[in-house]
Order: structure tokens, then C-alpha cells, then sequence
């Protein structure tokens, strides 16, 4: 069962645009001192999506990045709920509504099954915002990886 689980969550995405994610965080980070994550399961296992997106940033330790400017892009596919959860220290400089934005941009190409594309643009536009914000992304290492990770059941 849980192996049937993966294969379906992990076949919204196909092994290109996997690899297209994971070099759109390595791009969104290089300038910034920011980190992105992106988290995808089958079901939501809690009532919001922010709360499951919470709990899974601080499972992934996002809340440990030097200046607290981690963003995770929480997807549950099959409940079809998102949400952008970001730390203190970026949301602290950057308004709700520019999340709520960049949620309703995402959910836009998600009606249409364009899940990578989706996952692309508000990857782009996160790593814009990290940089304006957390510029000399050069001078520090990625503290955090850099591949999607697929939730468990």
C-alpha cells in the first residue's frame, strides 16, 4: 500500500521536472541566504493546510537556518490544499498578501494539472523575494537540500 501511495505522489512529477525543481531551489538560493523547500504529499493530515505546512517545516528543520528565512511550499495532491509557510525572518519583511498571491498563482496552474509549472513560478518569484530581503547568498552554504521531498503515509 504505502509503496502504491509514493509511486502516485511521486508521478505528478516526472523525473525531469523533478530535476527542473531541484535546480529552480538551487537558482532561488544563489543570491540569498534564504532557503526553499518543497514538501509533497497524498492527503493533508490535518484540518489547514498552514497547520500541516508548520508542522512539516519544523519536522524539516527549516526553522534552523541562520537568519529564519526558510520557506517551505507545502502540497497535498490528492486533497488538492496548499500553502507557502515561511519563517520569521522573511515574514516579518514580506506582507500576506504577497503569499496569498503566490498561492493563488500556483493554484492557477494546478486547475489546468500543470503541477511543475506551478511549483517553477513560485519557486522563481520566492527566490526574488529571499534575495531582496537576504541578499549574499554566495557568501554562505546551502544549509538546507535541495530535492522535493515526498511525504509518507
Amino acid at each position: 500500500m504505502f509503496n502504491l501511495f509514493l509511486k502516485k505522489a511521486i508521478n505528478y512529477f516526472s523525473s525531469e521536472e523533478k530535476e527542473k525543481i531541484q535546480a529552480a531551489i538551487h537558482e532561488a538560493e544563489k543570491s540569498t541566504t534564504g532557503e526553499v523547500r518543497v514538501f509533497v504529499e497524498h492527503y493533508c493530515k490535518r484540518g489547514h493546510a498552514v497547520e500541516r505546512a508548520a508542522e512539516v517545516f519544523h519536522s524539516l528543520k527549516m526553522d534552523e537556518t541562520a537568519d529564519h528565512n526558510g520557506v517551505l511550499i507545502y502540497i497535498a495532491l490528492s486533497h488538492k490544499r496548499m500553502a507557502i509557510y515561511a519563517d520569521a525572518g522573511i515574514y516579518s519583511k514580506v506582507e500576506q498578501n504577497y503569499w496569498n498571491e503566490l498561492l493563488h498563482k500556483m493554484q492557477g496552474h494546478f486547475k489546468h494539472s500543470k503541477f511543475a509549472e506551478g511549483v517553477l513560478a513560485v519557486i522563481h518569484d520566492i527566490g526574488q523575494k529571499l534575495t531582496e530581503n537576504f541578499p549574499d547568498g554566495s557568501l554562505q552554504k546551502n544549509q538546507k537540500p535541495d530535492e522535493l521531498v515526498f511525504g509518507k503515509r
